[in-house]
């Protein structure tokens, strides 16, 4: 004879308060990735107040500082797998302050707040340059975190905030170093600002360095490269950053031109194959 088969008890209902660490373990962020962000945003808003009390050396550094510590929160997210949506988030709102608005209104009050002294539509650069570099550093934000997935890994698609704040604040720094007003300098804060703020919505490629391998084995001489840079940026921190943030700046128009210089001679290469063929 068969047995009847019986039908499955009924599970107990989940206890109340397990229920309640499951949805606080979900609602709940990681500390240690956000930490880091969370001192990136106060770099930046400390390099506004800085500005506005007339420390202007000092507002550059701490712009220096919080792109340091941008670059450290993603890493330490994935090296200790806390990467979240509300960390990528949380770091592009941070970004904005540390790279689109701080380095406007620092690079404004320093130099391009004397333009007002100019007579008509001249009187208005100043503001209006600043206020171009904060809306083109909102827009690059928006366009990489909408293209993350699209675009090549090994190149940015226009200059990333952080090189942006970093030209400005090197500027700004150098300046200072060598005791020049902002006001002396003005056109050429303006022109500074300008580029970077183009730079930054451009669809010009910047080297990421993401395809680096830091685990991989590398020549012996790259290690007397990276002391010969490490002495370098020493020696004279200001002039070393801004400089090399200029090269960085330069380089994606160089590759940019040298490849479009290549599609042309490829191009003519293949019209002549196609001639000769027909």
């Amino acid at each position: 004879m068969f047995e009847p088969k019986l039908p499955p008890l009924p599970q107990s209902p989940q206890p109340p308060h397990s229920l309640l660490k499951t949805k606080l373990r979900r609602r709940g962020i990681y500390l240690l990735p956000n930490l880091f962000t969370t001192a990136a945003l106060f770099a930046g808003f400390y390099a506004i107040v800085q500005a506005m009390n007339g420390r202007f050396e000092q507002s550059a550094i701490a712009i220096f500082i919080a792109m340091v510590l941008d670059g450290l929160d993603g890493r330490v997210a994935r090296l200790t797998r806390t990467e979240s949506a509300f960390g990528a988030e949380y770091d592009s709102l941070s970004d904005m302050v540390s790279f689109g608005a701080a380095p406007a209104l620092v690079i404004y009050v320093w130099a391009l707040r004397d333009l007002g002294s100019l007579q008509g539509f001249f009187g208005k650069l100043g503001w209006i340059a600043a206020f171009l570099y904060c809306v083109c550093a909102a827009l690059r934000l928006a366009r990489f975190n909408t293209n993350i997935e699209v675009v090549d890994k090994r190149f940015f698609q226009g200059l990333p905030s952080p090189a942006a704040a970093a030209l400005l604040a090197g500027f700004i720094w150098v300046m200072h170093d060598y005791s020049i007003k902002g006001g002396s300098v003005k056109w050429l804060a303006f022109g500074i600002t300008v580029f970077a703020a183009v730079s930054m919505v451009s669809t010009v490629p910047f080297y990421s360095g993401k395809d680096i391998n830091l685990r991989k084995s590398v020549p012996f001489v790259m290690l007397l490269f990276l002391v010969l840079f490490f002495v370098l940026i020493s020696t004279d921190p200001p002039t070393a950053l801004f400089a090399l943030f200029v090269i960085y700046a330069l380089s994606g128009y160089v590759y940019w031109l040298w490849r479009l210089i290549r599609r042309q001679r490829a191009g003519i290469r293949g019209q002549k194959t196609e001639d000769r063929r027909q």
